[in-house]
């Protein structure tokens, strides 16, 4: 058992306090679809999202909140503690989050395809018209959303995240959002994959604004094999989509408890995972686990 203070647990993440200014963010092979948390695992999972934040953080150019992934600089954890989170934790500054996820999109896909087709709304009110469902936008676009008391995350119009942030915040977000979506866009294309939309959280160290929690993970992002890529039809993706298509098939009402996954959906999804992983990194995932 690690005896660090528990904070908080997320779909996801365990999150405990180190001390005053630092915590450990732990991330599980949970994984969540519809809003239920699953009933079995995705093995490695933790390790893949941990594995690319790392990659991600120390490649982009934006102050954020990465330590260490020192595990023995800990007190408190026990040598098998020590070892189950290796490769799947980070010690991170502790930050006062700013409560809106900022979400830069590319293409349209998904929940913003849905409303775009159905006349518009949030995400979709700077588009122009005639689009197709996965088509590369003429500009990215930046649409931020709310955390909801319960349920999906709420997006928000321009106007309203402006009115919650203020100018400077939204405007500075903005800028920050848009530049780490070029280049990670860029840096994904040139290894094959396509960065179709993500999400960033951002929160402030004293008076410094960095990046927060995971970054460019197949959890935050949508990848897609740029090789599989089509304008107007479904797009494979590299994350739990495989889990959802599966869950849509059956007689389930998307309330808990979920159905329990077969064995070949969940390795079909770790496999999904974990070619993320190699794809983006360029190394394999088995040489990543073993240097950890």
């Amino acid at each position: 058992m690690v005896a660090l203070p528990h904070t908080a647990s997320g779909k996801v993440r365990e999150v405990y306090e180190i001390d005053p200014e630092h915590l450990l963010i732990e991330a599980t092979d949970r994984i969540s679809a519809f809003d239920v948390i699953l009933n079995q695992t995705i093995p490695d999972k933790g390790k893949v999202l941990t594995g690319l934040s790392l990659h991600f953080f120390e490649m982009l150019d934006t102050p954020n909140h990465l330590v260490s992934t020192d595990l023995d600089s800990i007190k408190g954890l026990d040598d098998q503690r020590r070892t189950d989170l290796e490769g799947r934790a980070m010690i991170v500054k502790k930050a006062e989050v700013i409560p809106v996820e900022c979400v830069v999109r590319g293409y349209l896909y998904g929940s913003s395809w849905r409303e775009y087709r159905d006349g518009g709304g949030p995400t979709t009110e700077h588009l122009p018209e005639g689009l197709e469902m996965a088509e590369s936008l003429p500009e990215p676009i930046f649409t931020p959303a709310t955390k909801a008391e319960a349920g999906h995350d709420e997006n928000l119009t321009e106007a309203q995240a402006r009115a919650t942030l203020g100018d400077d915040l939204y405007n500075e977000l903005r800028s920050r959002s848009m530049s780490i979506y070029a280049t990670a866009s860029e840096y994904a294309r040139d290894r094959g994959v396509i960065l179709a939309d993500t999400k960033f959280e951002f929160g402030y160290v004293g008076d410094e604004l960095i990046l927060i929690d995971e970054v460019l993970t197949p959890d935050s992002s949508r990848y897609w094999p740029a090789d599989n890529y089509q304008t107007g039809t479904e797009v494979p993706s590299f994350d739990k989509q495989h889990v959802r298509e599966w869950l849509e098939q059956q007689p389930w009402d998307k309330e808990p408890p979920a159905p329990d996954l077969p064995e070949d959906i969940v390795a079909g999804t770790r496999a999904r995972y974990v070619e993320a992983f190699e794809r983006i990194t360029g190394t394999s995932f088995a040489q990543y686990g073993r240097k950890q």
